[in-house]
């Protein structure tokens, strides 16, 4: 009898690590985003915010409507 003695704790917890490693590469796969992509979101809603403001203090009128007294 010379063959292999095989620990089924270890097998176990390696299956269960396995598993939980494969379920977070998928997980990486459908929600993660590039640190790249994170920077250019936050870059087009910089540029975003800036032309807002730039409007808002170019604006002309205020937008309260006129008092009737």
């Amino acid at each position: 009898m010379s063959g292999k003695i095989v620990n089924l704790r270890q097998v176990r917890k390696r299956k269960t690590r396995d598993a939980a490693d494969a379920k977070a590469a998928d997980n990486r796969a459908k929600f993660g985003r590039t640190k790249q992509e994170r920077a250019e979101d936050e870059a087009s809603t910089a540029q975003r915010d800036q032309a807002v403001d730039r409007l808002d203090r170019h604006r002309l009128e205020t937008e309260e409507p006129p008092s009737e007294t």
